[in-house]
């Protein structure tokens, strides 16, 4: 066994990092899927295994653990970029406007709140920004704070940034328990407080979104409005504006294809496929409804489907919906598209991209016509574009690295090595298609690099923090900055969730699934969705997750800009 105890006692060498690296990860994955009282602590558990390495003397090299500690970081927060970048830019619109102004409201209460302790304790900004990232749980939030940090402090001349940078992680440490805690404590607060029922609350977000639901049905009309005739059917789109598919005409008894340039004649009956709420509309521009089964008896054999079909083309992928015109040309519509984890209405200036998956509705044999010219290669999906993620990363460095000066400021700040990848990735992953550059990550794939990123980062954290942190819960400061990073936690989640009931109305799952999406905590949003027996939390959450996540690592990094 002497082979055994010198590997282990050589704490330099490769195969010893790689060991503790490895027990640290697998087993604070384990100990992160166990549940107290039905709430996990998920990934963060590879910190406090860290944490617990480091105290019973298991360390590494300081070089190999900071290498690790920042390109985990990259890995995670680049790969967070690609998958929140479309959503980012989506949830702009409609009803996901006022939930990010919430979620906003949320962000800058969070600020305000530390900004008020920071004057009134003389808590340095530093500390608070590590308590904060804790209670919220936002992990890139520390990251960038710690990256942040270090920069600042080393061009102030600072000897000693990389220890005081470590300080963070202990904070982040000491306040995660109760951010875990704190916002399940308001929901059912807020639940008791307002004795909610649930299956009331259910009802009410149906009945309030029932004009939103979307209800394809096909019937036919017989064309009775002079001002149509002799005209083509494109004037019907530019009169109702709004999306449907008129596939085929019955004219005389003949059954013909229809398209946009196809003109219309007296009693020519027509086949629509629209959504069910807009069948009026055409009443009153067109004539009378006529039944189906006279006019399109083989109707009844047409199968009308949704199919999800990938882009894999090319030529497809450099243009936008309204330049490929799938509804003229093949009947069918282009409802959704599912791009990097989200999923978002597309419009006629919608620019595909590679691995964008759609939802087409029609029937079986255009749908087939579809998928062929798009390409739906689940080959080509699953080949790795390793280069462009790596070259994103890379441009992600630079931009993070450029130094420039904000007035007030006596030296030059940097979006750090996390602003840069997030932001970059954000870009490639909304506008890339636009210039013909494939961001693409599979959904599987995506996750398993942000996992091994997110991981590393925790696990060299939790490997650096070790040493101190039993001492600072005990006798330092721990059940102090416990006490500081509980108000951060519960101040502006009861603000927003005053606001967010009272006066934008919101019903109380979307309330939980608002709370749980600006404190960026997916166990928090396990909770919800599991105690009120619905996937309405976690619609709201996704609303709000890509702009919180977004402003939870810049807010980490401006205070200590401006505060420090």
């Amino acid at each position: 066994m002497d082979w055994f105890f010198n590997l282990m006692s050589n704490h330099e060498s490769v195969a010893y990092t790689v060991i503790i690296y490895g027990i640290v990860i697998a087993l604070g994955v384990a100990l992160g899927k166990v549940k107290v009282w039905g709430i996990s602590f998920g990934i963060a558990c590879v910190l406090f295994t860290g944490i617990a390495m480091a105290h019973f003397g298991f360390t590494v090299n300081k070089e190999i653990q900071h290498f690790m500690k920042e390109f985990g970081l990259i890995l995670f927060v680049y790969t967070i970029g690609l998958q929140v970048g479309p959503g980012f830019f989506a949830s702009f619109q409609k009803e996901g406007i006022k939930l990010n102004m919430l979620a906003l409201i949320s962000v800058l209460t969070c600020v305000a709140t530390v900004v008020a302790i920071f004057y009134i304790t003389g808590v340095d900004m530093g500390t608070l920004v590590g308590i904060m990232s804790g209670a919220v749980t936002n992990t890139p939030g520390l990251g960038a704070a710690q990256a942040t940090l270090e920069s600042v402090q080393t061009a102030q001349g600072i000897e000693n940034a990389a220890e005081n940078a470590k300080q963070l992680s202990t904070a982040y440490a000491v306040a995660y328990p109760f951010g875990v805690f704190g916002i399940i404590i308001v929901m059912l607060a807020l639940k008791g407080f307002l004795k909610v029922n649930v299956d009331a609350e259910k009802r009410l977000h149906v009945w309030r979104h029932s004009k939103e639901q979307v209800v394809i049905n096909r019937f036919t009309i017989k064309v009775s409005n002079p001002a149509l005739f002799g005209k083509k059917l494109s004037v019907i789109k530019d009169t109702l504006n709004f999306d449907f598919t008129i596939s085929r005409i019955n004219r005389m008894g003949e059954v013909i294809l229809a398209d946009s340039a196809t003109i219309i004649h007296r009693d020519d009956v027509v086949l629509i496929v629209a959504n069910k709420k807009e069948n009026e509309k055409f009443l009153t521009l067109m004539g009378e409804s006529v039944s189906i089964d006279e006019y399109f008896p083989d109707e009844k054999e047409v199968k009308y489907a949704s199919h999800r079909i990938n882009v894999t083309q090319r030529p497809i992928f450099t243009k936008t919906l309204a330049e490929l015109d799938v509804r003229r040309r093949f009947g069918v519509t282009i409802t959704r598209v599912y791009r990097a984890g989200i999923e978002f209405l597309p419009s006629a200036d919608t620019k595909l991209q590679f691995g964008d998956t759609l939802t087409v509705i029609g029937d079986e044999e255009h749908i087939k016509l579809v998928s062929k010219e798009f390409g739906n290669s689940k080959k080509r999906l699953n080949t790795p574009h390793i280069a462009e993620l790596f070259m994103g990363i890379v441009l992600g460095v630079l931009v993070g690295s450029i130094p420039f000066h904000i007035p007030g400021i006596a030296f030059p700040v940097k979006l750090g090595l996390a602003g840069g990848p997030l932001i970059v990735a954000i870009l490639i992953s909304r506008y890339g298609g636009k210039f013909s550059v494939t961001h693409y990550v599979s959904q599987s794939a995506n996750l398993m690099i942000r996992e091994i990123g997110i991981v590393l980062f925790l696990a060299s954290v939790g490997l650096d923090a070790g040493a101190t942190f039993i001492h600072t819960i005990l006798s330092g400061s721990g059940l102090y900055w416990m006490g500081l990073g509980a108000l951060i936690t519960l101040i502006p989640l009861i603000v927003t969730s005053i606001i967010a009931r009272f006066s934008s109305k919101l019903d109380y799952l979307e309330t939980c699934g608002l709370l749980a999406g600006a404190c960026t905590d997916p166990p928090a949003l396990a909770f919800a969705n599991e105690m009120t027996n619905s996937e309405i939390p976690a619609l709201t959450y996704a609303s709000v997750y890509p702009l919180t996540t977004f402003l939870r690592i810049m807010v980490a990094q401006i205070l200590i800009v401006f505060f420090l």
